[in-house]
């Protein structure tokens, strides 16, 4: 029974009571499986649907599919409806390099619970976006995967906390029969991004004793940008004022006109960024030497070398109880680019405005320069490179009570740490490198105080050595750990008492851990040491204990209940937060196919530990200084925008976010091989910690100051209150911490449909599913406008729809499957930006998009098969938006410029049954 087993859930993957690839299609009516625990419950269940939808992925049809890694599955789930970063998010580079999220239903990666086998893993030790903890998806190991499976909506009633968006939980490989080895080779037509996997997966049962062990070795080559003809160029941007070449080297005046340099002063720097620098104009600024093709110095694809290793084992005792252990580790080195170094003025404390009195040439000036891969002495030498080590261990007893309660007692333990180098500059000796010594202080008619230097222009242009660099750049190096320990105590009875419907199912639980972080930054980090870089500081752990209990009703033949409770206590700094949670669930059979069913739950989240105990830190980002705009009467504020310093630090007072969700639908099963499944979601979150928004903050300060909003509201009193200006009025810095936001909320429909047709010419499977989001409203504070995150001008960047379809053809040696993926409308750039003009005639979205993959397979016996994936096989790019102006010129959090990817994977078996 154990491959029906695998798929006792097929909610949107092989939907409703089929069972998985490869098996008999069973006869319509709800089938008798043994006995299995599944995710969404502890109870052991002997039906393949429940009363909350569940989607199942096996490793079958991963492979199918043609995906090569977990964030590319998980990335097809039309329930994975949030924004997150990707191998090329500037973000990314900056704050966790190479970790990768999930986001089910658009709530926030820090909303979705991801286990594996069940247990808690810990976090990846860098916060996400600078803000909070969050799961590396990353480096789960693809090859070691016997199924995904994924409940959305609130769970903490089974799980505790995190669950608010649902729970991810990735179950490895446990039962192996002789040895299997894996490789698969794969690049892409365009060239570059070269590929290599490999694993072996064997083990072994010497009676009382057994063992599944595998390892899994990957290889990836970066891909760049400038491989990329869509992005290797400003000349790539939209709008003629985008194609302007890049500032390689600048000099403006105090009212930011450009000094020209000179033809012949450009010409003599033609040799840096590969040939590339010129003599340069942009449009009501003026001339400069810049490089258009400097812009594609970044990685689309990360470089990865890694290993993963995995075993489970088991020992046997002669009163039927059993000693279990799972250990995973894995290694990894990466090494990505976001970009070269630069270097404008920063002062001592850390003010980036750069403009300085030059005696040189009797003005006020700013300065500043990008470093070309010639002076850093390689791009390789510009690349972000982490080192990342996990660890997971579970060990403990399980057996029998008596002869009906069965228990499991287990002790777990999670590690992940990393070493990550960025590339930096240092602000001093750079300062004195460029500028020479401070000679003092000036001011002008108007007041203004400037630093006084004797810089001659000549040393801003000219390319320094390879040993002139060296002396100004370093690497910051961070030494992040993160950590979770849990002991628990599972009783289980599947028999309790009876009823009408068949036995009562009971499981109780009772959990002890601790969780804990560090940053541990470079100490010069947290100082205003390297240009553009004042990084925060954070470390901090609490204790938790949780008590649960789940019980089962078969209150009749047709009709199950079910029901679960737990408490959640956390503590932390002096602080206690203990929350109570529930959860309940109808399945109703009228007919033998067909399963009507319903789900209630409420679900909490313990304030993330980041934004608990992030020291004070800034860093540097830009945004559009609307209230400056407004005042000049300018038609496009993205003319206005500025640099400006981000500060920010944690919030020990932080309550609890909490959430409720329900769900209501059907499975419908109405011919053989045929499976309908409809779910209506609704989830409710109150409470949600968020950083504050700096461009939100600037719109409102400038409404708030302008007389558009009420000046005594919440939201102008705060915002008012976190700009910092300069006594001239120019915008310098935003304030920004975590907060208990008022609400957030998301519902709509989840469709999945399975049809298996047997013909002459062999079998086919048809499978989709569809995710319809009605409505995923915003509230700041309470008291504040709900925003709509599908309206224009929202600011937000998720699509209303997600689907996905197969057909599979199966006979004798050869399957084929042809997989497609639709993502619905997206806002375009001047939409998320908040700045469409309705008046225009332009479209505020950018069409629904499609993807395909087939893959073939060829089996040459019943242990040894080979498959060819392509996956894009259109080699479509990312949609075209001419107001997205900034590089890459597309939305990087839904695209990409990699195009076709070609696989060649081989498996064969040593021993054992068949494939």
């Amino acid at each position: 029974m154990r491959k029906q087993a695998m798929a006792w859930s097929i909610q949107l993957a092989l939907m409703g009571v089929a069972a998985t690839a490869g098996a008999q299609t069973p006869a319509p009516g709800v089938q008798q499986l043994d006995t299995v625990q599944v995710t969404g419950s502890r109870i052991p269940r002997a039906q393949v649907e429940g009363p909350a939808p569940v989607t199942v992925i096996t490793a079958e049809q991963i492979q199918a599919s043609g995906f090569t890694s977990v964030p590319d599955v998980l990335r097809s789930m039309t329930q994975n409806g949030g924004e997150t970063q990707s191998q090329q998010s500037s973000s990314g580079a900056d704050f966790s390099p190479g970790a990768q999220q999930v986001d089910l239903r658009g709530l926030g990666p820090n909303h979705t619970l991801v286990l594996v086998n069940g247990r808690r893993i810990a976090d990846f030790p860098m916060p996400f976006q600078g803000r909070s903890n969050f799961t590396d998806v990353s480096n789960i190991p693809i090859g070691m995967i016997e199924r995904i499976e994924v409940l959305t909506g609130s769970a903490s009633a089974i799980y505790g906390s995190d669950a608010i968006a649902g729970v991810v939980n990735f179950i490895l490989k446990k039962q192996v029969d002789g040895t299997t080895i894996d490789m698969r080779m794969g690049t892409t037509s365009e060239g570059g991004g070269e590929s290599f996997d490999m694993s072996i997966a064997s083990g072994f049962d010497a009676g009382r004793f057994s063992a599944v062990y595998s390892l899994e070795l990957q290889s990836q080559t970066p891909l760049w940008a400038y491989e990329r003809s869509q992005q290797d160029s400003t000349l790539d941007a939209p709008t003629e004022s985008a194609r302007a070449a890049r500032r390689a080297y600048l000099r403006t005046d105090y009212n930011d006109d450009y000094l020209d340099p000179g033809q012949a002063t450009c010409d003599a720097l033609a040799g840096q960024n590969n040939g590339s620098t010129q003599y340069a104009e942009r449009a009501r600024y003026g001339f400069y030497c810049g490089s258009d093709r400097s812009i594609g110095y970044g990685t689309i694809l990360s470089k990865r070398r890694g290993a993963n290793g995995y075993a489970s084992l088991r020992y046997a005792f002669d009163n039927g109880a059993e000693w279990f252990a799972d250990v995973q580790m894995g290694y990894h080195d990466l090494a990505l680019m976001r970009d070269v170094t630069q270097w404008g003025r920063m002062a001592a404390d850390g003010n980036e405005d750069g403009y300085f009195y030059n005696q040189a040439t009797d003005q006020v000036e700013f300065w500043q320069r990008q470093f070309s891969p010639e002076e850093m002495g390689g791009l390789n030498n510009g690349m972000v490179r982490s080192t990342q080590k996990t660890f997971s261990v579970t060990t403990g007893f399980k057996g029998a009570l008596g002869a009906d309660w069965e228990y499991e007692a287990s002790l777990s333990h999670s590690q992940y740490q990393s070493s990550i180098r960025w590339p930096q500059i240092i602000a001093a000796k750079a300062n004195a490198l460029f500028l020479g010594e401070q000679l003092g202080e000036y001011t002008d008619d108007d007041d203004n105080v400037f630093p006084v230097f004797n810089a001659d222009p000549a040393r801003l242009y000219r390319p320094l050595s390879r040993g002139e660099y060296d002396a100004i750049a370093a690497r910051t190096t961070y030494t992040p750990k993160s950590r979770t320990d849990t002991a628990a105590l599972t009783l289980t009875n599947g028999e309790l008492f009876e009823l009408p419907g068949g036995k009562a199912g009971f499981a109780a639980t009772a959990e002890f851990g601790n969780q804990s972080y560090a940053l541990n930054p470079d100490p010069l980090a947290t100082q205003y040491y390297y240009y553009s870089w004042k990084d925060s500081d954070g470390h901090g752990s609490r204790n938790r204990w949780a008590t649960a209990a789940e019980l089962r009703l078969p209150l009749h033949d047709t009709f199950n209940v079910s029901v679960a409770g737990r408490f959640d206590q956390y503590r932390y700094s002096g602080n206690t937060i203990g929350k109570a949670t529930w959860s309940g669930g109808l399945e109703w059979r009228p007919i033998d196919t067909l399963l009507v069913r319903g789900s209630y739950g409420t679900a909490f989240r313990a304030p993330d530990l980041h934004y608990v105990y992030a020291g004070p830190g800034n860093d540097e980002t830009s945004a559009n200084d609307y209230y400056t705009c407004a005042v000049d009467g300018g038609d496009d504020c993205s003319d206005y925008e500025e640099n400006l310093i981000r500060t920010r630090e944690g919030n020990r007072k932080l309550d609890p976010e909490t959430s409720t969700s329900w769900s209501a639908g059907f499975v419908w099963s109405p011919a053989v091989g045929l499976d309908l499944s409809v779910d209506w979601f609704d989830i409710d979150m109150r409470d949600q910690v968020q950083d504050m928004d700096v461009s939100t903050i600037l719109r409102d300060e400038a409404a708030c100051r302008l007389g558009g909003a009420d000046a005594a509201s919440p939201t102008c009193v705060d915002a008012i209150s976190r700009v910092t200006r300069t006594s001239d009025g120019r915008l310098y810095g935003v304030h920004v911490s975590p907060i208990n936001i008022a609400r957030e909320t998301t519902r709509g429909i989840d469709v999945g449909l399975r049809y298996r047709l047997g013909t002459g010419i062999g079998d086919f499977i048809f499978s989709g599913n569809h995710t319809w989001v009605k409505t995923h409203d915003f509230q700041q504070f309470a008291g504040d406008v709900v925003e709509d995150q599908f309206a224009v001008n929202s600011g937000f960047d998720i699509p209303r729809t997600k689907t996905s379809a197969s057909v599979t053809w199966e006979n004798a040696a050869w399957s084929a499957t042809l997989y497609g993926s639709r993502l619905g409308r997206l806002p375009t750039y001047d939409s998320y930006d908040q700045s469409f003009d309705p008046d225009s005639g332009d479209s505020p979205w950018i069409g629904a998009t499609y993807r395909y993959n087939v893959s073939l397979q060829y089996r040459f016996d019943d242990h040894s098969r080979l498959s060819l994936s392509v996956v894009n096989i259109a080699n479509k790019l990312p949609p075209k938006d001419v107001t997205y102006t900034p590089y890459p010129y597309y939305d990087v959090s839904w695209f990409d410029t990699v195009g076709r990817t070609i696989n060649l994977q081989y498996t064969h078996k040593f021993g054992g049954t068949a494939l």
